[in-house]
Parts: structure tokens; C-alpha cells; sequence
């Protein structure tokens, strides 16, 4: 099969992309190991993701966000705290100027919506299939392919993008390697009923065991995610709904009433997985495969999103400069090497924000638990530093991608 894009990775990222390049009217593959649509795949679970405004426009340019915007809850504000001391930090939207800090929208939707679409538009769906190598042959980057049963496909692609994970295959057999730093923790994941409903905000509690993020969802749930150490996390996993129910509520306080009801609880292990390198002959890598960062800061699949639209821009801009779709080479070594450098100072300022915070807030020592307090004391109090926060809703520098500023790929 020749392609002039093969996608290695049909999750949120890469199934965005898709959808992105789908107007470009390249001939586009996307490989997903699991059978598209099914519950097994694990960027469609019952986990919770906060779009930001940036992400929801991007969502909108794709067509997506009408299918997502029922099942989007809106933070209208957010609550930062740190249990047992006195500081503690607000941001409102109003205050913004904003509609909403960002949506929280429930993985398994966001999927379901992406995966309507991708049956409308003209993207070749190869699943279940894996990606086992990559080699670089002249003008194209071929892929191996093994679709069950001991069969196989081989894909021949002048631009292949890596968006299969952290563990990417297709990253490290174009020779990229990762550097991962085990943050020694499990988020704890679920979702919990209350007696007060939740008023659109999320809240973010920094405790003894671990960050502790609370976020608004539908039926007025919230979702619940809760860093502990390896060992603490399946303890806690296995407590009975009721143990588990009160030691959420010593945990929280009573700002949301009493928890009445936990669903199922899941452990995901944390970690920050840097690739050394954003693009290679013919490859580009995107979300979880280029980024994995801790969910502190709410920040790893809006910043992955930013590498598909900035991408998808690159490839856009360079093809209506070329006007000639059959000549267009969307794998040339300059238009990767834009990607790389425009990607670059976003991906550095918000890998070092998140990191920071996980490292701050984790903290045990006295003076460190002092000067965190301090610090939200000083961000409840200064205007400047909220504008700054909520400018992380589009990206953290450098250009922003059109999409995510309201726009289109290519003039309708």
C-alpha cells in the first residue's frame, strides 16, 4: 500500500491528526492495534480529560466538538489547595474574560466522536493492526504491518508520524530514543457522586499521599484523580466503597457535601517520558510519543493536541505554497524540520511547568510545604499570574497553531 501519510496510533492524537489531514485531500493510512470503535482501546476508557479552550477550538475545526459539546462539562472556576495549611488559590472564567477555563469531556465520548468522523472522511482505517518495523527505503519510510491470523501488510508512506505512546515502537525503530523519569507514583482513577453538585469547578488538592484533582462531570459526578505511591495506590484501590468513601472525605473536606458513591477504580503508574528527538528522516512524533507527563496540571493531551494542529498546519501551509497536490513531498526534511522548531518552546515550557509542580508539591520537607503556600497565596493575590495560567489554555509559547485560535486549515 503506498500513502503519502501512515498515522502509527488511532488514539485521541493520532485520530485528530487524521481527521486534520483529512482536508488536505492527502492520501492519508491510520493504524490503531485495536479494532476502531472498540471499548478495549485504552485512550477510549472512562478516564477524564480537561480540554482547554485551544483544544476545543481545534475540536471545532475538525468538525468534532459538535459531536463532544453535550457531554462537555465547563470549568468555570478552579480551587487550589494544599491540606492542612492556610493558603489556598482561586481562577474564575468572568474574571478572565472567559466562557470557560476549559471542558472536561470523558475519553470514551471524545472517541466515540472521533471515530464517527473518521468514517465520513476519506482515511484508510487499518485495524487491528501493529506496527513490528520501520525502515527508511529512498523517498518513503516502510512499515510492517501484522493484522492477526499471520498476516501482514506493508505500507510504503513518504511521511510516517509516531503517535503510538510512550513506549512507541515506531519512534525507537526509526532510531529515537526516550529518556523516562518514574515519578514513583500511581494515579488512582474513578468517578464519585456527591450531595452538593459541583458548580462547574475543579479543584485541585495537594496531600500528604499525592495531588488530588477533582473535576466536573455530567449527572453531577466528578471525576477523581489521586497520586499515591505504588504500594499506598492498590491499598487504597482495595479498601471497601465505604473506607475508601471516608478516607477521600478526610482527604477533600466537605466542600462538595459528603461523597455518597465511588465507581470502579482504576491504577495508572506516572512517569515523564521525553523523546530525544521530534522528528527523523521521514518521521515525525506527536503526543504521548514525543511527551508523557504526569496529569498534575491537567496539560499532556492539550499539548499533544497542539503537535497535530501545528503539523497539520506545516503540511497545509506547504502544500497550497506548492499548488501541485500529486508533486507535493509531505515528507521533505524542511518541513519536518519546521515542525520541530516551532514545536520546540511550547513542549520545553510546559514539560518544565508540569514537572515543577509535581516536584514542589510532592515535597515533604518543611521549607518547601512553606514556600508552595506562599506562592498560592501570593497567586490568589496577583491578577498577572492568572492571566499568565489561563494563557496556558492555547499554548505555553511561541506561535499558536491556527486551528487553536479559531481558524481553518485551508480556506473553505
Amino acid at each position: 500500500m503506498k500513502v503519502d501519510v501512515a498515522i502509527a496510533g488511532g488514539g485521541l492524537v493520532g485520530a485528530s491528526l487524521a481527521l486534520a489531514l483529512s482536508a488536505l485531500k492527502l492520501k492519508v493510512v491510520l493504524i490503531e492495534a485495536h479494532p476502531f470503535g472498540s471499548v478495549d482501546q485504552p485512550s477510549f476508557d472512562d478516564r477524564t480529560t480537561a480540554l482547554s479552550n485551544g483544544s476545543r477550538r481545534i475540536f471545532e475545526g475538525i468538525d468534532v466538538w459538535p459531536l463532544i459539546e453535550r457531554e462537555a462539562t465547563p470549568i468555570k472556576r478552579i480551587h487550589i489547595s494544599d491540606q492542612g495549611r492556610f493558603a489556598f488559590a482561586r481562577i474564575d472564567a468572568q474574571e478572565q474574560h472567559l466562557q470557560a477555563l476549559g471542558f472536561v469531556v470523558i475519553n470514551r465520548i471524545m472517541g466515540a466522536a472521533l471515530w464517527q468522523r473518521l468514517q465520513e472522511e476519506a482515511v484508510t482505517l487499518l485495524a487491528p493492526a501493529r506496527v513490528v518495523s520501520s525502515e527508511l527505503k529512498g523517498a518513503c519510510r516502510e512499515l510492517r504491518c501484522e493484522t492477526g491470523a499471520d498476516a501482514s501488510v506493508t505500507i510504503q508512506a513518504r511521511l510516517v508520524i509516531a503517535a503510538d505512546g510512550a513506549k512507541s515502537v515506531v519512534r525507537e525503530s526509526a532510531g529515537i530514543g526516550a529518556t523516562t523519569w518514574d515519578y514513583q507514583q500511581h494515579a488512582l482513577v474513578t468517578n464519585v457522586f456527591t450531595q452538593r453538585f459541583h458548580d462547574y469547578v475543579a479543584y485541585e488538592r495537594f496531600t500528604p499521599e499525592g495531588p488530588l484533582a477533582l473535576l466536573p462531570v455530567s449527572e453531577g459526578r466528578v471525576g477523581l484523580v489521586w497520586s499515591f505511591s505504588p504500594g499506598m495506590a492498590e491499598q487504597v484501590r482495595d479498601l471497601s466503597d465505604a473506607e475508601f468513601l471516608d478516607r477521600l472525605q478526610q482527604a477533600f473536606g466537605f466542600r462538595l457535601g459528603r461523597f455518597t458513591r465511588v465507581g470502579t477504580r482504576h491504577l495508572y503508574p506516572l512517569s515523564l517520558t521525553r523523546a530525544d528527538e521530534h522528528v527523523a528522516p521521514r518521521l515525525a512524533v506527536v503526543g504521548n510519543a514525543a511527551q508523557a507527563l504526569h496529569p498534575i496540571a491537567g496539560q499532556g493531551f492539550n499539548l499533544g493536541l497542539r503537535d497535530a494542529a501545528s503539523l497539520a498546519e506545516v503540511l497545509a501551509d506547504a502544500l497550497d505554497a506548492s499548488g501541485q497536490a500529486a508533486e507535493f513531498d509531505c515528507g521533505d526534511g524542511l518541513l519536518l524540520e519546521r515542525y520541530r522548531g516551532w514545536r520546540a518552546a511550547d513542549r520545553e515550557k510546559i514539560v518544565g511547568f508540569t514537572d515543577g509542580l509535581v516536584r514542589l508539591f510532592t515535597q515533604p520537607l518543611g521549607l518547601a510545604k512553606l514556600a508552595r503556600n506562599v506562592g498560592l497565596l501570593a497567586f490568589d493575590l496577583l491578577p498577572a499570574a492568572k492571566d499568565a495560567l489561563s494563557q496556558l489554555s492555547l499554548g505555553a509559547a511561541g506561535r499558536i497553531p491556527r486551528l487553536a485560535r479559531g481558524g481553518r486549515l485551508r480556506p473553505p
